[in-house]
């Protein structure tokens, strides 16, 4: 009697094998079919060795908060720089390029690398991509929360930005061109007409930050601001933000 309920038993097990089989089957193909949470890191796509978001952000490199260029050589080397040989700069080059002009630098992204009157954060940077390795030509909005890009644009729009700044020639010979662009409402609010001119002093220390960043790199810019506020706004695609500066960066030709 023992042995005959041993041998049934078993044989009700391996009647069950089965039915659990398909039972875990079905869970693993409905998890794997599951949405990515958001902001979650979806794969990146073909042609693009950059991690990009579920909301569509490229996420860019980590900054570095350390290099090898002391701050007084580098403001001892600075210099406009207007003669590039149009070579690609690296992505890292153009994380730590972002990030010193309105980079996050302090706990709950209060604190950023350029000072801003009340806190107030009125500036935006694009920057339209020609030439940097691991990413597409665009144009991209520049995220400081999550140290990411936005494509807002295809396509490399420098040679249109150029023909928009009096054709100088240093806008289309340069990898990438940042666009320092403001929201001067966000100022004025707190500090009326006046904040206009704290807007006006951001963008000098955004930009130094730029120039110092880029000797430290190795690599050169310029300031430009010569050019149609209107149709570089055409360009950027939104009237929510005023055009103030043009820096090209890039490698520079004879370096």
């Amino acid at each position: 009697m023992t042995n005959r309920r041993r041998k049934d038993r078993s044989a009700g097990g391996r009647g069950m094998l089965p039915y659990f089989c398909a039972v875990f089957l079905f869970l693993a193909v409905g998890i794997a079919n599951l949405p990515a949470p958001s902001g979650a890191i979806s794969e990146t796509p073909a042609g693009v060795g950059i991690a990009r978001a579920a909301t569509g952000e490229l996420l860019l490199p980590e900054p570095a908060v350390a290099g090898d260029l002391s701050v007084e050589e580098a403001i001892a080397r600075r210099r406009s720089v207007r003669s590039f040989t149009g070579d690609p700069i690296a992505l890292g080059d153009l994380s730590q390029l972002l990030w010193a002009a309105q980079g996050i630098t302090g706990e709950e992204g209060f604190k950023r690398a350029a000072p801003s009157a009340g806190a107030k954060y009125p500036l935006e940077i694009f920057v339209a991509v020609g030439a940097v390795e691991d990413l597409e030509a665009g144009l991209y909005r520049y995220l400081p929360e999550t140290h990411a890009l936005l494509p807002v644009g295809d396509g490399d729009v420098r040679e249109t930005l150029c023909g928009e700044a009096l054709y100088q020639d240093w806008i289309e010979d340069a990898s990438v061109v940042l666009m320092i662009t403001a929201v001067y409402e966000r100022t004025m609010q707190k500090y009326g007409d006046r904040g206009v001119r704290y807007v006006h002093i951001e963008v000098g220390a955004a930009s130094e930050n730029v120039y110092l960043e880029a000797e430290s790199l190795g690599l050169g810019t310029t300031f430009v601001g010569a050019f149609s506020d209107e149709e570089v706004k055409k360009i950027l695609g939104t009237d929510d933000v005023e055009p103030l500066g043009l820096m090209p960066v890039g490698v520079r030709a004879g370096s």
